[in-house]
């Protein structure tokens, strides 16, 4: 299914995603792009249904031929303080805040949204499956997430998220179960060792490469 390039032509619209909600380590990232007229690359989708390879050249006509664009993201520390979706949320404002034009109206990837000051929104289930804008958001947030996960597998090579981009699969649970947790891990996800074999499901908040994903335990209260 084609993506639509916007929700609507009268008002100046951004589209955005966020990426690393799931994960056990690192922070959450968020995108905002407002799309110019006539917007096209062949590839664009939701990031989860694009290679890698792919993602990376995307990033790159993204950031070349986007009207405006921006990423933020809020750290481990600070979603263990206020929990994932609000830190997930926080990420999405500071993305906003820091475009250059400011839009009236933000497509928000999802069913929910703490509204960003005045400015309406609306909320798209699998949003970046259906806007050019929150896919293109997507990416971004994906790839710089990507590449920030790359950097600290440098302090802390054993969990290899040079791999798993600190996602709960298979090898990241055994790396934890014989080096235990470190500074950029989620604390609030209960992933000790002892709390690992928990079954858990929580639908469409994780996008994993990995076949052995395993979701956290448990995810703090939203409340």
């Amino acid at each position: 299914m084609a993506l639509e390039l916007f929700y609507q032509t009268k008002y100046l619209e951004a589209g955005c995603d966020e990426a690393g909600r799931g994960c056990y380590a690192g922070p959450v990232f968020a995108a905002a792009v407002i799309l110019p007229k006539e917007f096209h690359h062949p590839l664009l989708n939701d990031s989860k249904q694009v290679k890698e390879n792919d993602r990376n050249e995307l990033r790159v006509f993204i950031e070349k031929n986007a009207l405006h664009y921006a990423v933020a993201m809020v750290d481990n520390d600070e979603i263990d303080a206020i929990n994932i979706l609000r830190a997930s949320f926080k990420a999405m404002h500071l993305a906003i805040d820091k475009l250059k034009k400011k839009p009236k109206l933000l497509l928000i990837d999802g069913n929910r949204f703490t509204p960003y000051h005045q400015t309406p929104h609306h909320c798209i289930v699998e949003g970046d499956g259906k806007f050019a804008s929150i896919a293109a958001a997507s990416i971004l947030a994906k790839t710089y997430r990507d590449e920030y996960m790359k950097n600290v597998h440098k302090e802390f090579p054993h969990y290899n998220w040079e791999r798993n981009k600190g996602y709960g699969t298979l090898e990241h649970r055994n790396a934890i179960q014989v080096h235990g947790l470190c500074k950029y891990h989620r604390r609030t996800f209960n992933i000790l060792p002892s709390q690992l074999e928990i079954e858990f499901e929580e639908e469409g908040i994780v996008n994993i490469e990995d076949e052995n994903y395993a979701p956290p335990s448990s995810l703090p209260s939203v409340l």
